[in-house]
């Protein structure tokens, strides 16, 4: 085995045992998203020897859905507009020569929950006789279920997702409205029975509150009343509250109305009507939904390309749906040719040239406003390649001078040597002519010395200039050349 062969060898071993595979992370490891909203998932190489090629791919090996992007380097994985489908696992899987590492992201997609009572009400019993009402809840997260009577949780049987409320024998006092309520961190949902004791009293004289509005949708900024009436004897006082929040710090109830200034986002929830007098105790719910106008960023802001490479970028946008993009550069009158603009937001370009550089902007807009984000994009030629084409051209007008001076000293040549003829035929004829004629040779015989070292010295000079020019061509090329790329 020779030298050569035995430092391959070793080279190849002390790579295979120098050589790393890579290690990842994933921010975030888990994320909960309502339907519509987008979300994304970055994949980070810790460590590893380079390249590292990174993949994102479903772990029940299924294709990745149509609202699913990954970014231009692989990292970057956004679903936009999720639907219930896009629920489960996605992992990142990073692969060298070394090996490969994979790190997992789960992705829930929340909504609030749905409640169904068995039987409906208004359900009549006599008195003495049992009672069951089931409770039925959905939703994710799988929420909480309870039965209450005039604002008391009562005790119930519970499965998975039914709580059953039990009276053995009703009496008098069992009459009234009992509220099955199953509530997560997306909302809460209820569901009201009325149980009427036939032959008892006691629910006659019990408070009913109504709202005017089960639902109101508000937009940010602007004001909201909720109206709320109580029936009863005595008259009930009425009160309002927000599911697990106190209400804004800018509100006013006057005559049962509740009154917010200035709504904000964080204005939406459940708002809850209480009626209450000595009889009993009622509630109405009234839900908030405050719009807002979408925030806009743009995935990735900043990108260098080559000529040729393609152009890929993202428009994210978070607020009330549905949202639209529109993509446009800035400054200039339309898009550069062949870009291309996809429904969830995505710039394309396929093959970029080196005046598709410049600012791209992203305008999302929905029913209640719009918002910008900016991309700069910079697309340029390496110094390597200026210099290789400088290079080129300095040898080209090179070669072109160097033919120049060849053909120079022909001509030079040819010129000597007709002037060598002249000369031997004027001393052939100085032999048979007199001596005045001997004097018109010697003048001759000079004036041609004098003309060939005329010519030597202008060839001479004809080189050097020619040197000279080829010389500052290429350097004001070379310079050209860069300052254009540049």
């Amino acid at each position: 085995m020779d030298s050569s062969t035995t430092a391959l060898l070793l080279c190849s071993l002390l790579w295979t045992v120098c050589a790393q595979a890579p290690v990842v992370s994933v921010e975030p490891r888990s994320a909960g998203v309502r339907q519509g909203e987008s979300v994304s998932f970055r994949c980070r190489v810790v460590s590893g020897s380079q390249p590292v090629h990174l993949e994102w791919k479903r772990t029940n090996n299924h294709p990745l859905a149509d609202n699913v992007k990954i970014g231009p380097d692989g990292s970057v994985l956004t679903i936009a507009n999720t639907r219930n489908g896009n629920q489960g696992q996605y992992r990142c899987v990073a692969t060298n020569s070394a090996g490969r590492s994979t790190m997992m992201a789960s992705l829930t997609i929340k909504h609030s929950p749905k409640v169904r009572v068995t039987p409906a009400g208004p359900l009549r019993v006599r008195l003495g006789e049992p009672v069951a009402l089931e409770c039925h809840a959905t939703g994710r997260p799988r929420p909480s279920v309870t039965w209450q009577r005039h604002g008391t949780q009562l005790v119930t049987t519970k499965t998975e997702d039914t709580s059953t409320l039990k009276v053995a024998a009703v009496s008098s006092e069992d009459a009234g409205v009992y509220v099955c309520q199953a509530q997560n961190t997306e909302g809460v949902a209820e569901v009201k029975v009325e149980v009427i004791v036939e032959g008892g009293q006691g629910a006659a004289n019990a408070p009913k509150a109504t709202v005017s509005m089960a639902e109101v949708t508000a937009v940010e900024g602007h004001m909201v009343t909720m109206q709320c009436q109580a029936t009863g004897s005595p008259l009930p006082v009425v009160s309002w509250s927000k599911l697990r929040a106190p209400l804004p710090w800018k509100h006013t109830v006057e005559g049962g109305v509740l009154t917010l200034t200035s709504v904000g986002r964080q204005d939406s929830g459940q708002y809850i009507c209480n009626a209450t007098n000595s009889h009993g105790y009622s509630q109405a719910y009234t839900q908030l939904e405050v719009d807002s106008p979408p925030y806009t960023t743009s995935l990735p802001d900043q990108v260098r390309l080559r000529p040729g490479d393609t152009l890929r970028l993202q428009c994210l946008a978070h607020g009330s749906h549905p949202i639209t993009f529109r993509w446009t550069r800035v400054g200039r009158a339309g898009m550069p040719a062949g870009a291309e603009t996809i429904k969830d937001g995505q710039l394309l370009i396929g093959q970029v040239k080196l005046n598709d550089s410049g600012t791209y902007k992203c305008v999302a807009t929905n029913h209640v406003g719009s918002s910008e984000a900016l991309a700069k994009v910079t697309v340029k030629v390496s110094l390597s390649l200026c210099l290789s084409l400088s290079l080129s051209l300095s040898i080209s007008l090179f070669l072109s001078i160097s033919l120049s001076l060849s053909l120079s000293l022909s001509l030079s040549l040819s010129l000597s040597l007709s002037l060598s003829l002249s000369l031997s035929l004027s001393l052939s004829l100085s032999f048979s002519l007199s001596l005045s004629a001997s004097l018109s040779l010697s003048l001759s015989l000079r004036f041609s010395l004098s003309l060939s070292l005329s010519l030597s010295l202008s060839l001479s000079l004809s080189f050097s200039l020619s040197i000279s020019l080829s010389l500052s061509l290429s350097l004001s090329l070379s310079l050209s050349l860069y300052l254009s790329f540049s």
